[in-house]
């Protein structure tokens, strides 16, 4: 189990998982997590493949570097990592974004994403990681907190969700 940068090897692969996990937000209105993944549309994969990441900061975007969970050759998931925090990161986004396919939920592998990306937090010279979930995302709360996460607060946002507001020291 790794985590790679998407080529075009797996190409077929993200259309699939990205079909299922639209399908699950279509039935079970489940978050668009990492956003990243479903900005743009994946069947031209090229388009996809150079927007993915943000390679510059700017006024209103950060720098973020995504990653995808492999494990036996098969999307798992996906994370995206904020190389540096703006105001709207800070209180509502955090660091790190993650999230795994519907059908591979509740088998450990969002445990996995998450340290595998605080390892990248770690190489980007992140060491203090804010991590951002929903109050009653309570699969994701226990990630953050096998993985170290501390609860700093918790915040209303704009469409008035209580959202939690982790640090995880690395």
């Amino acid at each position: 189990m790794q985590l790679i940068k998407l080529t075009n090897k797996y190409k077929e692969k993200l259309i699939e998982m990205i079909e299922e996990w639209k399908l699950d937000q279509n039935v079970n209105n489940t978050n668009k997590s990492p956003f990243a993944i479903f900005k743009n549309d994946c069947i031209d994969f090229d388009f996809y493949l150079e927007n993915l990441e943000i390679k510059e900061t700017t006024k209103d975007l950060v720098k973020s570097s995504v990653f995808f969970l492999v494990d036996n050759d098969e999307l798992i998931g996906a994370v995206d990592i904020r190389h540096e925090l703006n105001d709207g990161l800070l209180k509502y986004g955090g660091h790190v974004g993650y999230g795994i396919r519907p059908t591979k939920r509740r088998l450990g592998y969002g445990t996995k994403i998450l340290e595998l990306a605080l390892d990248e937090c770690k190489k980007l010279k992140i060491y203090k990681v804010l991590v951002i979930c929903n109050e009653d995302n309570i699969g994701s709360k226990k990630v953050i907190i096998n993985n170290g996460g501390v609860l700093e607060n918790k915040e209303t946002n704009n469409k008035g969700e209580t959202i939690l507001r982790y640090w995880i020291n690395i």
